[in-house]
């Protein structure tokens, strides 16, 4: 009901369309109410249950916010994806915008101390998405996800405005030892504005900033705040580059060589049966122009090929 409120283009009821706007949206309004209130009295304490409606009247009044909110979420998204054909593309297709608009939804609630219902929500976006969103955290407008496949933003991560988060990054907090003794408290992340984070990156821990306008790298392990402008990747691990020969081409004497030697340094088992090994049954030879002489290892049960050359064949 309230996509069809908020998008009533893409998701509008058939059977109100040819209502008057304000009409199509005092019902679809009036609906929502209702049911949201049903809900919220099976999910509140039972001394709360008085608190129903008014959390209900408050949701729908904080509608108008929410819609303006996606609108600009769907344009950040179009705007950052090149693969995106077109907007109406984004809103049928897109798991990421769907994970974002089901997370404030959810916020609305959660902000109003309403349990559970919150969480259930989430998690249904989580488990048709693969993206988990608490519905705690607190995010700014003009958020991007691309893909967005692992991602985790754990409940009391802030961020900021224009953020782009791509798949597996991971917004979470330290192994609490203290498990519910360390409520509460802030123990995610704070992102700034216009920062980008790119796959697999894991941010941990409640004093953690990003600073406004950084590049955090795909796989980046980050537990330490960072100043504005910052550009964070993971080492890269050393290689030793190929020297070419003297005559400018990559010469590959010494690794034939090393090849050779180690053929050599293989036990034939001849006369010494004890120190054939398993590890030397399979030797690497040419398939033509030799003759292969079959020793029989006793003591490990192993056939090996050897090469030798005509006079000792003979």
């Amino acid at each position: 009901e309230v996509r069809r409120l908020l998008f009533p283009a893409y998701f509008g009821d058939p059977a109100l369309m040819s209502l008057a706007p304000e009409n199509y949206a005092a019902l679809l309004l009036e609906r929502i109410c209702e049911k949201l209130t049903e809900q919220l009295k099976l999910a509140l304490p039972e001394d709360q249950v008085g608190r129903a409606e008014e959390i209900a009247r408050e949701f729908a009044r904080r509608l108008p916010q929410v819609q303006k909110l996606l609108l600009e979420d769907l344009d950040a998204t179009f705007e950052s994806d090149p693969a995106a054909a077109s907007r109406e593309e984004i809103i049928f297709a897109y798991p990421g915008l769907f994970a974002i608009f089901v997370y404030r939804i959810a916020h609305l609630l959660y902000c109003q101390r309403v349990p559970m219902i919150p969480r259930i929500m989430s998690e249904y976006a989580h488990s048709r998405t693969g993206i988990d969103i608490h519905p705690g955290a607190s995010i700014g407008p003009h958020f991007f996800i691309d893909h967005g496949t692992g991602i985790v933003v754990g409940e009391t991560t802030v961020i900021g405005r224009n953020v782009k988060l791509y798949q597996g990054v991971t917004l979470g907090a330290m192994s609490p030892r203290g498990g519910h003794a360390s409520l509460p408290g802030k123990r995610h992340p704070t992102v700034g504005d216009d920062v980008t984070i790119y796959s697999g990156a894991s941010i941990l821990g409640g004093d953690t900033d990003i600073g406004n306008g950084s590049v955090v790298g795909g796989n980046v392990f980050l537990t330490r705040s960072v100043r504005s402008g910052t550009r964070v990747a993971a080492a890269t691990p050393a290689q030793e580059p190929l020297r070419p020969g003297p005559e400018g081409f990559l010469s590959l004497s010494k690794s034939l060589a090393e090849f050779a030697a180690r053929r050599r340094r293989i036990s034939w088992c001849a006369g010494q049966p004890s120190s054939c090994s398993r590890s030397a049954a399979v030797i690497m030879r040419p398939p033509t122009r030799c003759i292969s002489a079959r020793l029989a290892c006793c003591t490990a049960g192993v056939t090996e090929e050897v090469q030798s050359d005509s006079t000792t064949a003979s």
